[in-house]
């Protein structure tokens, strides 16, 4: 039967489309080899002055995370979205304050909604295999650990998961592989140490296979397994791993004791970077590190008074004031390191203030995919920085760790509505006399340390900062 004319005059541009989706499908596997892979390696509660490629007077030897600096990209002016874990791991993940919803309820339910946009579910629609190891922070649905832990990171774009709940010093201790406990806390561990520093831990229930000193290394075996099964795949891998150290308590292995001249605290230091130089090995080992845009940082702050840096020599702030949970610099600003080889340039250094929620919108570009409306709405890509050129963003609000004291930083200039430290530095709040200043100003680029109180002075200044910080919480979005 003669095929119709209308028919025959269809059927080139149907072979050209058939053609032209060949090639589409032909190019796919190309295009995602094409992407880097993705690893993000954080740390917890570590110091701006802890690593010598900050602060060449640091009494702790890292010579892995120093090794990103020298071969990356070192940003002196980044900042965690809030100065505690939770907060700075949400704005991470999703490019969003953390200020801009209820954090408190992190021990009972997810803070992530389902169906946000995340980190690794945008990575995953653009052809990531996509893994987290470690520490969590952002809540479950927890109905009983017999139960599958809904609204943790195998349900908000992770394709696995290996980790722990919350941190090392708040229970119940127990390990969860994918979303459900591996053993669940049927035992009991009593409380450790004095609260805040040293061999510090929560009374609570623990799993008979968790052992504390334990986890930092097995978190890392699980990361080379990751990072070993992707060996030669067809998808680029994202990694999220997020070590629970330095954060208390503090437990070096016995080749790491008395090894930092920093105490218990920089020996734990030294065990963290050496467990990242495994890591560093594995992606070595896999011919998968000189493709693989790496990013370093730290959650928040430390636990380091001023007595520490008196007994030990070691300012782990690095002439920042404060510490961990403060509105002062040393809670939340933090090292941030990227290396990229081929695109980054070997110890270059970026001075532009950044957050981290930044991530976000810069892995977005880094793949060429857009945000959807109503992503990362407070996520603005560097990308360009990475690129050797400047980039721009609106200012930085953030909420303090305990009295929740509100900050903006514009410019040089950064305002804190409230006296006193915000945080775990004494005084967290002091309500202001009847000739004292009812905030904080600080022009940061002639005082990090800040040190000198402008805000009575700069009442322009003020009112000016006021407006922007208003203007940003009250809009949803800086984006």
């Amino acid at each position: 039967m003669p095929i119709p004319h209308a028919i025959q005059s269809l059927m080139p541009r149907v072979r050209h489309l058939l053609f032209a989706l060949l090639l589409a499908a032909l190019a796919g596997p190309a295009l995602a080899a094409g992407l880097p892979h993705i690893v993000v390696i954080l740390v917890d509660d570590m110091g701006y002055g802890d690593l010598r490629a900050y602060n060449p007077h640091s009494k702790i030897s890292t010579p892995h995370i120093n090794r990103l600096a020298a071969e990356g990209m070192r940003f002196t002016d980044a900042h965690a979205p809030g100065p505690l874990c939770h907060p700075s791991r949400y704005g991470l993940m999703t490019g969003r304050y953390p200020f801009r919803i209820d954090i408190s309820h992190w021990p009972t339910r997810p803070l992530i909604d389902e169906g946000q946009v995340t980190l690794p579910s945008m990575l995953r629609g653009a052809g990531y295999a996509t893994a987290m190891v470690g520490k969590w922070h952002l809540g479950f649905a927890e109905e009983g650990y017999d139960k599958p832990l809904r609204g943790g990171p195998f349900d908000r774009g992770f394709d696995s998961f290996f980790g722990i709940r919350a941190s090392t010093d708040i229970p119940p201790y127990f390990y969860i592989r994918g979303d459900r406990a591996v053993t669940p806390p049927t035992g009991h561990i009593e409380a450790g140490a004095s609260p805040i520093q040293g061999a510090f831990w929560r009374a609570g229930g623990i799993a008979p296979d968790l052992k504390l000193s334990d986890v930092l290394p097995r978190f890392t075996d699980e990361a080379i397994s990751v990072i070993e099964k992707r060996r030669g795949a067809e998808k680029p891998l994202m990694l999220y791993l997020a070590y629970p150290a330095p954060h208390t308590p503090w437990l070096p292995s016995p080749a790491f004791m008395g090894k930092s001249g920093a105490g218990l605290y920089g020996d734990f230091l030294m065990m963290v970077d050496h467990e990242i130089g495994r890591v560093l090995a594995a992606l070595e080992s896999a011919s998968m590190l000189d493709n693989t845009l790496l990013v370093f940082a730290s959650d928040n702050g430390p636990v380091w008074f001023p007595a520490d840096v008196a007994r030990f020599g070691h300012d782990s702030a690095g002439g920042l004031r404060g510490m961990k949970a403060d509105a002062w610099e040393a809670g939340h600003r933090m090292p941030f390191i990227v290396r990229w080889p081929g695109t980054v340039r070997a110890g270059s250094v970026c001075d532009q203030t950044m957050s981290f929620t930044d991530v976000l919108a810069t892995m977005a570009d880094v793949v060429g995919k857009n945000l959807p409306a109503g992503a990362g709405p407070d996520s603005f890509s560097v990308l360009p920085a990475l690129k050797g050129r400047t980039f721009s963003r609106a200012p930085i609000v953030m909420q303090s760790g305990s009295s929740g004291l509100m900050t903006i930083r514009s410019g040089r200039w950064k305002l804190i509505e409230g006296l006193g430290s915000g945080g775990f530095t004494k005084p967290a709040q002091i309500e202001p006399g009847p000739n004292d200043p009812a905030g904080q100003l600080y022009d940061l680029v002639a005082d990090a340390a800040e040190t000198t109180n402008r805000f009575a002075a700069e009442p322009d200044i003020v009112a000016r900062l006021r407006a922007e910080m208003r203007k940003i919480v009250d809009g949803g979005r800086s984006r």
